[in-house]
């Protein structure tokens, strides 16, 4: 938890409390302060569990790579510092997987209306995978769920993943944080990659 998730917990667990006492006596704020409980309750029961991430196991002996993109890689520059850091350029033996989680803005969450965030991440992979290929690096692309941790657990059932490169960088969109998280729960080699030039997504 980021530290200043804390105080707005703290926050929004009293507020109502005090208010209830202060507007409608000890019965309203014993209620208010049961709600608040009961609300932190299903909030710590909804927290995913931090145990470690595995993968599925190899058939063969080879590489394989996969790249989660939060932003669309198309200049030559960036495609060759994700190469030379994970050593797939030069036609090497690599299983390459790139996974671009569906990020939904707040309205369209709202609206149920989940295909826009679709469409851009598909718009993402589309870039980015024709971007590899100039550089002579096949790989294959899906679209994954919003939470970036979430998207690598969700296709580790399947991919077996030898090593997880994480593109992109924000605080602001969550980046830092799921590399912080996969960081310490990837079982596969994990490396956070921070685009030359690009501060966020």
């Amino acid at each position: 938890m980021t530290a200043w998730k804390l105080p707005l917990i703290v926050v929004a667990l009293v507020l109502p409390i005090v208010a209830g006492f202060a507007i409608g006596g000890a019965g309203l704020g014993l209620a208010m302060g049961a709600l608040s409980v009961l609300g932190l309750v299903l909030v710590a029961a909804r927290q995913r569990p931090r145990r470690a991430i595995g993968s599925a196991t190899a058939p063969d002996g080879r590489r394989h790579l996969l790249l989660v993109t939060t932003c669309p890689v198309e200049e030559p520059a960036a495609v060759a510092e994700i190469t030379r850091a994970s050593d797939i350029g030069g036609g090497a033996d690599a299983d390459v997987l790139v996974l671009a989680p569906a990020r939904i803005r707040f309205l369209d969450r709202w609206a149920s209306d989940l295909e826009p965030a679709r469409e851009a991440a598909q718009r993402n992979l589309v870039a980015t995978v024709a971007a590899l290929a100039k550089a002579g690096v096949e790989a294959q692309a899906r679209v994954g769920d919003e939470d970036v941790v979430q998207a690598v657990e969700d296709q580790l059932q399947t991919f077996p993943a030898t090593e997880v490169v994480l593109i992109g960088a924000g605080a602001a969109e969550g980046v830092d944080e799921a590399a912080r998280e996969l960081g310490e729960r990837l079982e596969a080699d994990f490396h956070h990659l921070r685009l030359a030039g690009r501060t966020a997504d």
